[in-house]
C-alpha cells in the first residue's frame, strides 16, 4: 500500500508539472498503461508498376525547382517509377546548403565580395550540413546510393569550453573537467537534500537509499560520513597521466569551489550531447557531406539537372505547370510539366512572380531566415592532437565565435583543417558584415584566447561562408513562428500543381532529414493524384 501510494503521489506530481502527455508517458514506462508503437509508416516509394496496373503507359513529367537536398530527393524518388523529372538549379552544382569547400571553389556573396578556396589536397570544410544522427533517413540514402561513412565525433570529452567571462573565464576548461565539478556539486547537493529528508513527501526510505547511492556514483562523492562532499577524482582528468612502476599519475587539482561553478554557466553545455538529433555516435559521408547530393545527382542523370537555371515566373495551368527561366547562357526557358515541387527556400520562392494567389506569398514570407556563419581554417599541422590530445570534437565558447569544431578525418596526417567559428543569429549578422579578412582576423583573435599563438601562427589558408548573404540560399535556415499556423498548413498543400518542399516544411529544420521527409510527402502526394487521374 506504501509502494502504490507513493507511485500515485509520483503520477499526480508529473500531471501537474508536465501535463496529460507526459503522465501518460510515465504510466507507460512504470507498466501502467499500454505504450504505443509511436512509429512512423514507412515510406512506399512509387513503383514503375503501380502505372502497369491502373492501365497507364509511363509517368508524368515533373519540373522540380532547386537542386538541394529536397529537390534531388524528390527526382530520386519518382525516377524510380518512370516520372520524366527535370530539375532547375541556378547554381552550378548539386546539393543547396549541403556544400564541401575545396581548393578552388568560389562563392561571391550577395553584397559582390568574391573569395576562391586555396585548401591543400585532400583538406575540405563542410560549409553546411556536417554531422549525420543514426535515427535520420539519411544514412538509408547513404546505404542505398553506396556513400561511405566514417564517425562525426560530435562531443569528445578532451575538448574544451570555453567563457571569456564569469569565475571560471578566461581559460579553456577540458569538457571532461567541467562536466565532473557541474555533475560532482549537483550530486552533492541533492544527496544532502534527500539525506535531511527534503525529498521524504516523494520518496519511501527505501527510494531515498536507492537515490542516494546512484547520486554517490553518478557525482563521486564521499560517504555519508563526509557529508557526501563532492572533491574531485580523476574523473577530472590527470596533470600527470599514470604510468609505468611507481607512477601512479597526478590527479588535476584546483577543484573550483561550488558558488564558482554554478556562476561560471559551464553547465548549460552539457545538455547538448543529450539532444536526440545530437547524441553520439553520429557520422559523415568519407571525403565531404557533399557525396550524397552527388550520389543523388549520379543516380538521377546528369541530364536531368539543368545547372545555372534561374526561375523567373511559375504558372499554375488547368492541366499542369508552366516555369519560365534563364538558362546558364542567359536565354528566356520555359520548362512545362504535370506537376512542379518548389524547393527552394522560401523567401527566394516569395520573389518569384507566381499566379498561385496572395496567400502563398504571404505564407512564403513567413518564416524567418536565420543568420548563420561558418569559416574554416586550414593549419600546416596537427597541433590540436600533438599539444592538447584533442582528436574531434567541438568546443563551444560564450563568445562570437560561438563553437570550433576538429576535424573528425585525417587523423595523424600532415595538416588539417577545423571549424573556427559555426555561429547564428546577431554573431553570424556581425562577422557576415565584414570583408573575408576581417572576418579571419576576428576568429583568428578569439581563438588565439583559448588555443594560444599557435592558432595563427600555424594557420595555412581560410575560406568562410556567410548563409544569409548567399546567392538564392539567403539563410542557413527558416524559423517558424508557429507550425501549427494556417502559413504551415497552407503550404504543405500543394497550390494547383504546384508543391512545396525543404526542411522548413517539416519538424526536422536544419537537417537533411527534414528535407528528405518533406520531399516523399510531396513525391507521396503526386503519385496518388497521378494515379487517380
Amino acid at each position: 500500500m506504501t509502494a502504490d501510494a507513493s507511485r500515485r503521489s509520483f503520477l499526480t506530481s508529473v500531471g501537474a508539472a508536465g501535463g496529460a502527455g507526459l503522465l501518460y508517458s510515465a504510466m507507460g514506462a512504470l507498466g501502467l498503461a499500454p505504450v504505443p508503437d509511436a512509429r512512423a509508416e514507412a515510406f512506399r516509394p512509387p513503383r514503375r508498376s503501380d502505372f502497369t496496373l491502373t492501365g497507364r503507359a509511363g509517368g508524368r513529367r515533373v519540373v522540380i525547382l532547386g537542386a538541394g537536398m529536397a529537390g534531388l530527393a524528390a527526382a530520386y524518388e519518382l525516377g524510380k517509377a518512370g516520372y520524366d523529372c527535370r530539375i532547375l538549379e541556378a547554381k552550378d552544382r548539386p546539393g543547396g546548403r549541403n556544400w564541401t569547400v575545396r581548393s578552388g571553389t568560389t562563392l561571391t556573396d550577395l553584397d559582390g565580395r568574391t573569395q576562391t578556396a586555396r585548401f591543400s589536397d585532400g583538406q575540405y570544410m563542410n560549409a553546411g550540413p556536417g554531422r549525420l544522427p543514426q535515427s535520420h533517413v539519411t544514412l538509408e540514402y547513404c546505404r542505398e546510393l553506396g556513400v561511405p561513412l566514417e564517425v562525426f565525433t560530435n562531443t569528445n570529452a578532451n575538448a574544451y569550453i570555453h567563457h571569456d567571462d564569469g569565475p571560471l573565464g578566461g581559460k579553456p576548461v577540458r569538457w571532461r573537467t567541467a562536466k565532473a565539478d557541474v555533475y560532482g556539486y549537483v550530486s552533492e547537493l541533492l544527496a544532502k537534500a534527500t539525506d535531511r529528508g527534503a525529498l521524504d513527501k516523494e520518496l519511501t526510505a527505501g527510494d531515498r537509499e536507492r537515490l542516494i547511492e546512484f547520486l554517490r556514483d553518478f557525482g563521486d562523492l564521499k560517504g555519508k560520513a563526509d557529508g557526501y562532499a563532492y572533491a574531485g577524482s580523476d574523473r577530472r582528468g590527470y596533470s600527470v597521466e599514470p604510468g609505468a612502476g611507481a607512477e601512479a599519475g597526478t590527479v588535476l587539482d584546483g577543484v573550483p569551489s561550488l558558488s564558482d561553478v554554478v556562476a561560471s554557466g559551464l553547465g548549460q553545455h552539457f545538455s547538448f550531447e543529450f539532444g536526440y538529433d545530437q547524441a553520439m555516435l553520429m557520422f559523415q559521408p568519407v571525403g565531404g557531406m557533399d557525396a550524397i547530393p552527388r550520389a543523388l545527382a549520379k543516380a538521377i542523370g546528369r541530364e536531368r539537372i539543368s545547372y545555372g537555371a534561374r526561375v523567373t515566373e511559375v504558372t499554375d495551368l488547368a492541366d499542369g505547370a508552366e516555369v519560365a527561366y534563364t538558362d546558364a547562357a542567359g536565354r528566356s526557358r520555359v520548362a512545362r510539366g504535370d506537376f512542379v515541387v518548389a524547393a527552394l527556400p522560401p523567401m527566394v520562392l516569395a520573389r518569384i512572380k507566381h499566379n498561385l494567389g496572395a496567400d502563398i506569398t504571404a505564407a512564403l514570407k513567413y518564416p524567418a531566415a536565420a543568420p548563420v556563419g561558418k569559416i574554416g581554417l586550414e593549419y600546416r599541422s596537427r597541433w590540436w592532437e600533438t599539444d592538447e590530445h584533442i582528436y574531434g570534437g567541438i568546443t563551444p565558447t560564450d563568445n562570437d565565435l560561438a563553437t570550433i569544431w576538429y576535424p573528425s578525418y585525417g587523423y595523424h596526417g600532415r595538416r588539417g583543417t577545423l571549424i573556427g567559428y559555426y555561429n547564428f543569429g546577431a554573431d553570424a549578422v556581425s562577422y557576415g558584415k565584414l570583408p573575408h579578412r576581417e572576418r579571419l582576423e576576428r576568429a583568428l583573435r578569439r581563438g588565439e584566447r583559448i588555443h594560444g599563438a599557435k592558432y595563427r601562427a600555424e594557420l595555412a589558408e581560410s575560406f568562410s561562408v556567410a548563409w544569409h548573404r548567399t546567392p538564392h540560399i539567403e539563410g542557413g535556415w527558416v524559423g517558424w513562428e508557429s507550425q501549427t499556423g494556417p502559413e504551415y498548413r497552407l503550404l504543405n498543400r500543394p497550390a494547383g500543381h504546384v508543391h512545396f518542399a525543404g526542411d522548413w516544411l517539416s519538424h526536422v529544420i536544419a537537417w537533411q532529414h527534414g528535407a528528405i521527409c518533406s520531399a516523399r510527402q510531396a513525391v507521396t502526394a503526386i503519385h496518388e493524384r497521378a494515379l487517380a487521374a
